[in-house]
């Protein structure tokens, strides 16, 4: 699908390609026909194309109201307790692989919780202890 679009009034003047700082429209005569070319990889949707268009045959709201276009779609990791949403399993190996270890599939809440029940059963009474937070750095 194509996001720029003109309509029936566009008489190939090339101001739109003429005035484009991107670089991102171009245009080809071959034989008898000259034929407008866009490139999305470079259109930076300034809008200066519809600006300096004389006919108003750009349609540029087609750039706005464009779709999502899924890319990817990957398996999550879901927290062990709640099942919120983590991270992906690729992301996953990657740490793993890189760092050695499995990481505990835990969200931000019960990973605290469950530090603070460990700091809790090996440092009893030490719970609000300054040092103690000081060490774990």
């Amino acid at each position: 699908m194509t996001y720029f679009r003109v309509n029936d009034k566009c008489n190939g003047c090339l101001a739109c390609v003429q005035n484009c700082p991107a670089t991102a429209l171009d245009y080809e005569d071959i034989h008898q026909q000259r034929t407008l070319q866009h490139n999305m990889a470079r259109c930076a949707r300034c809008g200066q194309c519809w600006r300096v268009c004389p006919q108003e045959a750009i349609e540029f709201e087609h750039f706005l109201i464009s779709p999502w276009e899924k890319v990817a779609t990957l398996d999550l990791v879901l927290c062990r307790v709640c099942g919120e949403s983590l991270y992906t399993t690729h992301f996953r190996r990657t740490v793993t692989d890189r760092g050695g270890r499995e990481i505990d599939p835990l969200c931000p809440q019960h990973r605290q919780e469950i530090d603070n029940l460990a700091k809790a059963h090996f440092y009893p009474g030490r719970s609000n202890d300054k040092r103690y937070e000081d060490d774990r750095r």
